[in-house]
């Protein structure tokens, strides 16, 4: 049995709640001293009371706020490539009981068991973005399992996000193992999506709004949807694929429309699929403008509120986009309002996105709220893992 080295709590701080399920470990926590500081990050250490009761083992990193990551409760578990074999294909049970493709996300960090982890499986290939520090010393060993249980074509680590520079780490991309430039053809709530794993935005696709993409959509059938900042079309081609009539898609990145409209050909949408690049904000205000009114008016931004730092000008932002949105919506139509923001919750979010409502002179009614799709299960200790929220209103 390795000798690890010890983490203990501070006399004032309860382990309880570590002790009952809370998968995190803050630095004030626990006394970090010159022997802890020199624990290199990534490191496996116990983690005990105060009075020297082992609690669990933990990934260890003294140069960020979330000092501690449970991994077990057992104590003389080996954390190797056969425990991330046994997580992945617990996750993977899950996501074959619910998708009949191969196209999701695998691995939803502390929720699935690996914390600060995400894997989104694009058919046979993979895209690991190792979020903490162990997981990142660990990547031959994540590499390893991948291989066991799925003998992947592609590997990818993708380092980009604000989580890994909150531990220290590197923003490097590399592919572990083979390699594409090309993007990859996604099939999702009927349409055809194309996913740049390599340079586009996260992962390249994002499987969270799966269920809402397709809410949404119907409610669009028959009429027109505007997909603001749309990425590659997330919205406005389920939207299409469901019987609407036409779609545009607004988004300040030209290679993320020009995609978009990939997946409009390739779907069979593109003369009811149009693109128009810019600011959205910019983008509603000269449409509002123009007079142009949509049967559904779809408004999926970057997280306005990153960090609670950033949560009232969040929800200003929040604010304002609902007020423009909802005066792009025809009398009688559907306006979806959606959030990704970790320090913004549904309360806090729906609040805003009310006022911006009423500010607009529009009322309504909440017909939908929704939030990630089934493979991003929720930690049930950890709010964080509950980032996705999304409103749906009729408006008079």
């Amino acid at each position: 049995m390795i000798d690890l080295p010890t983490l203990r709590f501070r006399p004032n701080k309860s382990p309880a709640r570590v002790m009952f399920g809370f998968p995190w470990i803050y630095s004030d926590d626990v006394i970090l001293d010159r022997r802890t500081k020199k624990i290199p990050p990534g490191s496996f250490v116990k983690i005990q009371t105060n009075d020297k009761q082992d609690i669990g083992l933990i990934a260890f990193n003294s140069n960020s706020k979330i000092t501690g990551r449970v991994m077990d409760l057992d104590v003389d578990i080996s954390i190797d490539t056969a425990w991330i074999v046994t997580k992945l294909k617990n996750a993977l049970m899950l996501r074959e009981k619910l998708y009949d493709t191969p196209f999701y996300r695998l691995i939803h960090a502390e929720a699935d068991g690996l914390p600060g982890v995400i894997i989104d499986r694009f058919g046979d290939a993979f895209v690991v973005q190792p979020n903490a520090a162990w997981a990142d010393k660990m990547m031959p060993e994540i590499t390893s399992a991948l291989e066991q249980i799925f003998s992947p074509k592609i590997i990818l680590k993708n380092s980009s996000g604000r989580a890994r520079s909150l531990e220290g780490l590197d923003n490097e991309n590399i592919f572990i193992k083979g390699s594409s430039q090309a993007p990859i053809e996604v099939k999702m709530n009927d349409a055809t999506y194309m996913a740049d794993i390599s340079g586009g935005q996260k992962t390249g696709l994002f499987f969270d709004q799966r269920d809402n993409h397709a809410f949404s959509a119907k409610l669009a059938k028959g009429g027109s949807i505007i997909d603001l900042f749309s990425h590659v079309g997330g919205f406005s081609l389920a939207a299409l694929a469901a019987g609407a009539n036409a779609a545009i898609a607004v988004d300040s990145s030209q290679p993320a429309l020009d995609l978009a409209t990939e997946g409009a050909e390739r779907s069979g949408f593109s003369k009811s699929f149009t693109t128009r690049k810019g600011d959205a904000f910019e983008v509603m205000s000269q449409l509002i403008d123009e007079g142009e009114r949509y049967q559904v008016v779809a408004c999926d931004p970057p997280a306005f509120a990153p960090s609670k730092p950033a949560l009232e000008k969040g929800l200003r932002a929040y604010e304002k986009a609902a007020k423009m949105a909802a005066r792009l919506v025809q009398p009688g139509g559907y306006l979806v309002l959606c959030s990704c923001s970790h320090a913004a919750d549904m309360q806090k979010f729906r609040k805003a996105s009310l006022v911006g409502v009423g500010k607009a002179g529009r009322k309504g009614q909440i017909i939908h709220t929704g939030s990630a799709g089934i493979d991003h299960p929720v930690h049930p200790h950890l709010a964080e893992s509950s980032y996705l929220k999304s409103i749906f209103l009729r408006l008079d």
